[in-house]
């Protein structure tokens, strides 16, 4: 016989989580006995389920790095007793909490599946429950005794990605994420049909490190012409600041002003950190293929490759956190540490 799948459901807060006043129409946040009855279908799946609400649910407006520290400690604390991990939250930072999860759960071995919905589950049309029920099946879902998906995804409308990956393209449409370098990990139609070879598997021998140690200290520095000496060197010397996520031109270039160039080499002397992130949604930084990022290199700036803002944002609130060597930091920022990135 058997044994009975079980996954643990964190029930976080979002749009997911909320339900239409029949009075008044306002929309207020439901519990998981009230999510069951607006869904029997959890009880045909198959599938031990045990929910952790999160009390009072959180708009993920509202989400920062201490809740980000209790999501991965209360997996953590259920690491064993369940197959996989299903996280309902809302859709607006969903990108940036799996991003954090990735980085948080070394070694990770079990599915842990974002996913949210664009209407309240309490609608008609809601996309709600497509969304939970496929999650819910991801999570479970082995093969040969093994999980099929073991990494921090986000699975939203009919797409499984990676979530580390991963950005909230469209405010309205169910089709809310996508992850634009990197493939999907699965489509869900009539079956769900899983590509394995882009799937990150963990090595063996390995068991869950959790690290949840963070450091806010950074800012993000977006170009655009005819930014000013005075904002750049406002950004730069934010006080205690550590590391800047500079968001450049096309495929990693900026402006070769001297002004600009001398801001930036400061900033590097002083032991700030400063990657350097295309705005492009899609393709990767290559910096040194034009004369316009020559500049950057001189001045001590790092590549974030494709990454996308979120991960990189979150990578390195992560290595801030967890480690004091700069040299350290630098090597881990100049590798994929969990499939984050494609290093050139």
């Amino acid at each position: 016989m058997e044994k009975e799948s079980a996954v643990l459901l964190l029930f976080t807060g979002g749009t997911i989580s909320m339900s239409e006043d029949p009075a008044t129409g306002a929309l207020r946040p439901i519990d998981f006995d009230r999510l069951q009855e607006y869904m029997p279908e959890l009880k045909q799946t198959g599938v031990r389920i045990k929910s952790i609400p999160f009390l009072p649910l959180i708009d993920s407006s509202d989400v920062h790095p201490p809740v980000w520290e209790r999501m991965a400690e209360i997996i953590q604390e259920n690491y064993d007793e369940f197959d996989g991990f299903v996280i309902l939250h809302g859709t607006d930072t969903m990108a940036y909490t799996a991003s954090a999860m990735s980085f948080m759960l070394e070694n990770l071995s079990k599915p842990v599946i974002f996913t949210g919905a664009q209407l309240p589950i309490g609608m008609m049309r809601s996309d709600a429950k497509e969304n939970l029920l496929t999650a819910i099946e991801i999570a479970s879902a082995q093969e040969n005794g093994q999980p099929i998906v073991p990494e921090v995804c986000i699975f939203f409308e009919d797409t499984l990605f990676r979530g580390n990956r991963t950005t909230k393209k469209n405010a309205e449409h169910f089709s809310a994420f996508n992850s634009y370098n990197y493939p999907p990990l699965a489509k869900a139609g009539v079956h769900i049909k899983y590509f394995r070879s882009y799937i990150h598997y963990p090595a063996a021998n390995t068991s869950l490190r959790v690290r949840t140690k963070i450091d806010q200290n950074i800012a993000i520095l977006k170009l655009f012409p005819g930014i000013s000496e005075h904002t750049v060197n406002s950004i730069l010397n934010i006080p205690g600041l550590k590391a800047v996520v500079l968001e450049s031109f096309g495929a990693g270039n900026a402006p070769r002003r001297t002004w600009f160039y001398n801001a930036l080499k400061a900033a590097t002397d002083r032991g700030i950190l400063i990657v350097n992130k295309t705005q492009c949604s899609t393709g990767s930084v290559e910096m040194g293929r034009y004369e316009t990022s020559l500049n950057l290199v001189n001045a001590g700036v790092m590549s974030a490759y494709d990454c996308t803002t979120e991960a990189i944002v979150t990578k390195l609130m992560h290595l801030l956190g967890e480690f004091d060597s700069a040299d350290d930091i630098k090597h881990r920022l100049s590798v994929s540490l969990c499939g984050e990135m494609t290093v050139a």
